[in-house]
């Protein structure tokens, strides 16, 4: 049974990640309108952002309603109230752990969501960011970009929450360094020769220093995405000194209320006449985001297909995350996920037919080869540990 459910969440997260990775670069690229105007390209990242988190919170909260143990309530089940676990430190009653909720009146879900808030902010921030790095920037270069989030969380960990980490995780965070480098640079090298041979068309032109501009806006889009995750790192270890005798959140709770809190703020943001903002709020003439997604939608109704998969395959691929997330742990996880984003870089290449020169491919391989060496060693620890606890259990029995 648990291979079979082993196979439905892979075959899940990769379903649902590809299908999202190919109307994301989809939504990148110029669509023709029904008014007889040129093909123009979709600006608005605020409403992409508020289509994808309110169907990531109804995802989530079905999911926990789904999951949801007999006699929980509502509010407990969303992590509004205390809920508790089992206390196992020598009293019984029949043979049962007794459970010692916290009392109410010393619980206060606040500061949690603070926190959730923060992400949220975070997260609807880098957004835009990220969907502007791709008018500069290749989508094989994105993808890799962001199978280097070790990186980011990594400096924020270390510059604002002070941790230590392992000598090897520098090693890695050199390596996928050197590949992105490598792999920047190549590119830039064929474009450069580009230019000396057959001439382009107007719609593929790129303004002086492209790739500089989209590297920018992906690296900012990466240490927000790392203050996100850091950000998480400090709720989870937290969580149980915060709220001792309770249950401490769950990946599900946080979805759903990052998520709730994103789909406020980006409708905030989006329904707000603002002026012309670069990359945040891209829409001049006082004209709203919400409001000029939605015409382009009207005039460019191709975009409702890609949209449309991006939202659902997306909200879908994060419910497959967290199940694999808690029945099977983080490193089979981290193994699934890495190997959807090199596939998700090769379907890119063979769908969009974008080229890759040999010394980009050797940038890759460097990258891929550093994330994988991370998860070897991850692995690798949890098996001693797995051997040490078996040897200790064992000394036990024969005493």
């Amino acid at each position: 049974m648990s291979f079979i459910r082993l196979i439905v969440c892979v075959a899940g997260v990769y379903a649902m990640f590809l299908v999202w990775a190919i109307a994301q670069e989809r939504l990148s690229v110029p669509f023709d309108s029904i008014d007889g105007t040129p093909p123009s390209k979709f600006k608005s990242a605020l409403f992409l952002g508020t289509c994808q988190s309110i169907l990531c919170s109804i995802a989530a909260f079905f999911y926990i309603i789904a999951r949801r143990p007999s006699g929980e309530s509502l509010s407990q089940s969303l992590g509004l109230t205390p809920s508790s676990i089992p206390q196992t430190n020598g009293i019984k009653s029949n043979g049962n752990a007794i459970h010692k909720p916290l009392p109410s009146s010393q619980f206060s879900p606040a500061p949690l969501l603070l926190q959730y808030l923060q992400c949220s902010t975070y997260i609807t921030l880098a957004a835009p960011f990220g969907f502007a790095a791709l008018n500069f920037i290749s989508y094989p270069a994105m993808v890799l970009g962001k199978s280097c989030k070790l990186v980011p969380v990594l400096l924020m960990n270390v510059l604002i929450y002070r941790r230590k980490f392992a000598p090897y995780k520098y090693g890695v965070v050199s390596l996928v360094t050197a590949g992105i480098t490598m792999f920047m640079f190549f590119g830039d090298e064929a474009s450069k020769k580009g230019k000396h041979g057959k001439s382009t068309k107007a719609s593929d032109e790129k303004p002086p220093y492209a790739e500089l501009i989209g590297m920018t806006y992906l690296l900012i889009n990466l240490a927000l995405d790392g203050l996100v995750n850091s950000t998480q790192d400090e709720i989870f270890s937290h969580a149980n000194k915060a709220l001792q005798g309770t249950k401490p959140p769950s990946g599900a709770q946080m979805m759903f209320w990052i998520n709730v809190f994103c789909t406020f703020l980006s409708c905030l943001l989006g329904g707000l006449p603002l002026p012309y903002i670069p990359v945040l709020h891209p829409s001049s003439g006082g004209t709203t985001e919400l409001g000029s997604g939605i015409a382009f939608a009207r005039t460019h109704p191709s975009i409702i297909s890609p949209l449309f998969q991006f939202a659902v395959t997306g909200a879908l691929g994060q419910i497959f995350i967290f199940e694999t997330l808690s029945h099977f742990g983080s490193l089979t996880l981290v193994t699934i996920t890495l190997t959807r984003k090199l596939f998700t870089m090769l379907l890119s290449v063979v769908l969009y037919n974008h080229k890759l020169n040999r010394g980009q491919w050797a940038g890759a391989a460097v990258v891929f080869s550093g994330i994988s060496l991370e998860a070897w060693i991850k692995r690798r620890d949890v098996h001693a540990k797995r051997v040490l606890q078996e040897k200790e259990k064992a000394k036990i029995k024969s005493l």
